[in-house]
């Protein structure tokens, strides 16, 4: 049911119902505004991965003392 759901012509839809209800000038700004913030996010979750790994000294000695 849901294996084709989204095909081109859907996406052909989607932008022109986009375009007719925020206008052009409006576009290309919530474009620049959604890239920003799936950037930020980018770099968050790769902050929180970095975080989340300890360094291969401290997992050696956990592993020592257990």
């Amino acid at each position: 049911m849901l294996r084709n759901a989204l095909e081109p012509w859907h996406l052909a839809i989607l932008l022109i119902v986009c375009l007719l209800v925020f206008g052009s000038k409006r576009l290309p700004e919530m474009a620049r505004g959604v890239g920003k913030s799936l950037r930020i996010l980018k770099a968050e979750t790769r902050a929180l991965r970095t975080e989340e790994q300890p360094p291969p000294k401290e997992a050696a000695r956990a592993e020592e003392t257990a």
